[in-house]
């Protein structure tokens, strides 16, 4: 875990209690728990940030995560659901400047809004070739948001946590490549991938996962 980041943005720290124990577990976590595609150790690979920010008025069970519908013309992981973010510029002083500058390029978030509470670990996208840093935010001044550049982002979704938690909501996506992971179906939205599986580990480590059927397998839509 690379442990907690400094803030980026305005507002004062803010850690709400009902995310304090998926914090507490993120401070021992190891990459491999996260994911087996881990860095190439050559340091190889385009460097880029997401955005995994949380929101709520007041506990858990109120709380939503913020996901987008990528652009069907993007040239990687086109139509995909995920967290706001992209690549690293060069002016970027570190991951969560990054994910908070695309993040506001592609849904029009107020970086001032946002606590930056942690970084997880990179992880590595083989099909693009994207070494990805997550960066945990708290948004503490929710304000509306949408889509600013349909080029990129075809739907912004904040997605209510209790959804993602709902067993019914879950199973196992499988794809002819032989990839198979977690999957989630909610406010109209498949999620899989890679966003999929930081969203098992997440509700998972924070002590929220409620007993699904893993052997529930769906294949991937076409």
């Amino acid at each position: 875990m690379s442990g907690p980041a400094e803030p980026a943005a305005g507002g004062g720290l803010t850690t709400p209690d009902w995310l304090r124990p998926m914090l507490r577990t993120l401070d021992s976590t190891q990459v491999t728990e996260l994911s087996r595609f881990t860095p190439p150790v050559d340091g190889s690979g385009r460097h880029s940030a997401v955005l995994i920010l949380f929101a709520s008025p007041g506990t858990a069970a109120e709380a939503d995560v913020l996901l987008i519908q990528r652009s069907a013309t993007m040239r990687s992981h086109a139509g995909q659901v995920a967290f706001p973010g992209g690549a690293t510029d060069p002016q970027d002083a570190s991951p969560a400047a990054t994910a908070l500058r695309e993040a506001a390029e592609e849904v029009g978030l107020r970086p001032e809004t946002v606590d930056v509470l942690a970084e997880l670990p990179a992880l590595w996208l083989p099909p693009s070739g994207f070494v990805v840093t997550s960066v945990i935010g708290y948004w503490h001044s929710p304000h509306p948001i949408g889509v600013v550049d349909e080029a990129e982002v075809a739907s912004v979704h904040r997605v209510r946590l209790s959804e993602l938690l709902l067993p019914a909501n879950r199973f196992t996506v499988w794809h002819p490549s032989g990839y198979s992971g977690p999957g989630f179906e909610v406010d109209g939205l498949f999620v899989w991938g890679f966003t999929a599986g930081l969203l098992d580990r997440l509700l998972r480590f924070a002590g929220w996962e409620q007993p699904w059927d893993s052997q529930r397998v769906r294949p991937l839509p076409d």
